[in-house]
């Protein structure tokens, strides 16, 4: 008698309905005027990229917007420490 193996099933549920469809214009308007409220806006962006019911288009659009928001607050934050340093190298050397 040979032992019989089973494999586990997939974890992915195939059944699943993505919602690909295109984004009309006018959704476009009202979802940028909604990102551009400075609290409400952000949430938002978190909602619809993490989200499971928002469109594939939407959900990919909203986290590559958080992933430009997070370069960009990284290059600041480089940006201020760069000119605090030099500030402070430049207020010393007076003495």
């Amino acid at each position: 008698m040979e032992a019989t193996t089973t494999q586990a099933a997939p974890t992915a549920d195939y059944n699943v309905q993505h919602n690909n469809t295109p984004i009309p214009t006018s959704e476009w308007f009202w979802t940028l005027l909604i990102t551009a409220i400075p609290i409400v806006g952000l949430i938002m962006l978190f909602v619809w990229g993490f989200g499971s019911s928002t469109n594939t288009n939407k959900s990919n659009w909203a986290k590559a917007t958080l992933l430009w928001m997070l370069v960009i607050t990284v290059l600041y934050l480089l940006l201020f420490l760069v000119i605090g340093i030099s500030a402070l190298g430049m207020s010393e050397s007076s003495y």
